[in-house]
């Protein structure tokens, strides 16, 4: 054995677990949680990052959470203070964690929880490379483990952050431009702004630079395609489930009457279900991201919205998009804020042999699905039982796959509702938005909320199957 093979033979390590968890983020610390409360398996989990938290860890320094605090991260560990706001565009609604609370939130997570448990360990700054296996980045170790039970791919719907993410356009020397994570770093102001990208992160850009002073005239938008928001209003627990079911109901009630996938989207519209910045432009873009309605009267403000498409390059005193040019100067900030945000991985049964693919059942719930998913995984043998018990449900796109999520995602409740321990996880579980239903619902508005929906639910449920067969007309 030559000296180089010996030091390689020195360097490898041979480890063992039930299961190998791929990924410290959202899904892999939820999944772990609720796993190692439901049983006793040994985990071992390894992220490429230096911190849990997968992609919290990359964002723009200003993010916060799209939904409340009180049911996000793990289910044994609470985030934040379970307080309503008084102020600002989220008064009157569960405070949201921001991004270096949730950081700061994971690594507690990780240290006071899963392995204070004695039955997890970390490896950090680690490439998965093959089944069984993976390599420090710092040493250069290789590890083999040989794993009991699964492998958990608890990155298969890693989102695309622009920090992370090159643009897919070109860029002439001279242009003045930018990531958005650096715009809260800015030492010079420049002539002006151009948000590029049509999604939450394009929005948040915004509003940042409204909130900071930067008047609306010195700000420009590119924005591909109109999209619908979720009214965050109606995605509130705690205190405020009579305001869930409310709006479940008219959901439902939606769902129910609708002639057409147009006038489902006009009914959902009429009745603040979602929201769109600008009344006159259909939305064809979907992707579950939450808005107040007092965001959605800040970018209003913003008058020069360019819609040619995707941007192709920049160029010291233009701009090429897909459906045509726009001047620019040489003073110009341009942020790109369009990485892609959600994988469009296909979606694939979550159990098979000796594997766990971390997906959505509910869409924009990631500690929810995963928390559920551990618990099923802790408490069924069999793969089958499983999968019929957590239906994937693919990231959204567009409008119609807005139907499409809302229906697997109310079928599955149906399913859940029927297994008696799952029904009591789900009403203690934290990261679920309706836990406490069953000590709140002699509530009367609650009561009224709940008996409407569950009144709709069913011809809402046929309808969106014929609604999905008829496509828009």
């Amino acid at each position: 054995m030559s000296e180089r093979d010996c030091e390689a033979a020195m360097a490898s390590r041979i480890l063992e677990t039930d299961y190998l968890v791929v990924g410290a983020g959202t899904s892999g610390m939820a999944f772990v949680d609720s796993l190692i409360s439901a049983s006793d398996a040994d985990v071992i989990m390894v992220d490429r990052r230096f911190a849990p938290g997968g992609h919290w860890n990359d964002s723009y320094p200003f993010i916060r959470l799209h939904q409340p605090s009180a049911y996000y991260g793990v289910n044994s560990l609470p985030l934040g203070a379970d307080a309503i706001d008084t102020t600002g565009v989220n008064a009157g609604m569960y405070e949201r964690a921001t991004g270096r609370e949730i950081c700061a939130y994971y690594e507690r997570a990780m240290d006071q929880r899963l392995l204070a448990s004695g039955r997890v360990r970390f490896f950090a700054q680690c490439d998965y490379v093959s089944p069984g296996a993976f390599v420090s980045r710092l040493t250069g170790d290789r590890f083999e483990v040989t794993v009991r039970r699964a492998v958990v791919d608890a990155a298969y719907l890693e989102p695309r952050v622009p920090a992370t993410s090159p643009p897919a356009f070109d860029v002439d020397d001279g242009v003045r431009w930018a990531p958005v994570n650096e715009l809260a770093h800015r030492e010079e102001p420049p002539d002006g702004y151009t948000i590029i990208g049509a999604g939450k992160t394009g929005a948040d850009a915004v509003l940042y630079l409204l909130q900071n002073g930067v008047p609306p005239a010195l700000i420009r938008w590119i924005k591909p395609r109109e999209a619908w928001y979720l009214n965050r209003r109606f995605t509130q627990g705690g205190e405020l489930l009579p305001t869930l079911f409310e709006g479940l109901a008219l959901q439902a009630e939606a769902c129910a009457e609708a002639g057409s996938q147009t006038e489902l989207f006009e009914r959902l519209d009429d009745t603040e279900q979602l929201l769109r910045i600008d009344t006159a432009v259909e939305p064809t873009m979907f992707r579950s991201p939450t808005a107040s309605t007092a965001e959605i009267e800040q970018l209003r403000r913003i008058e020069q919205v360019i819609r040619l498409g995707r941007v192709r390059r920049i160029e010291t005193d233009a701009i090429r998009l897909e459906q045509g040019s726009i001047p620019t100067t040489p003073g110009t900030l341009h942020v790109y804020s369009a990485a892609g945000g959600l994988n469009p991985a296909p979606e694939v049964p979550i159990f098979a042999p000796g594997r766990i693919r971390l997906q959505s059942m509910r869409i924009g719930l990631t500690p929810f699905n995963s928390a559920l998913i551990g618990y099923v995984e802790a408490t069924r043998p069999d793969i089958a039982a499983k999968n019929r018990l957590c239906p994937p449900n693919r990231q959204p796109d567009s409008p119609a796959d807005w139907i499409r999520g809302t229906l697997i995602a109310w079928q599955a409740d149906a399913v859940w509702a029927r297994e008696p321990d799952i029904a009591q996880w789900m009403d203690s579980a934290r990261t679920n938005i309706s836990r406490g239903l069953r000590e709140q619902r002699s509530r009367p508005e609650l009561a009224a909320g709940i008996a409407r929906y569950r009144a709709g639910l069913e011809p809402a449920i046929a309808n969106l199957h014929r609604l999905r067969g008829a496509g828009s007309s």
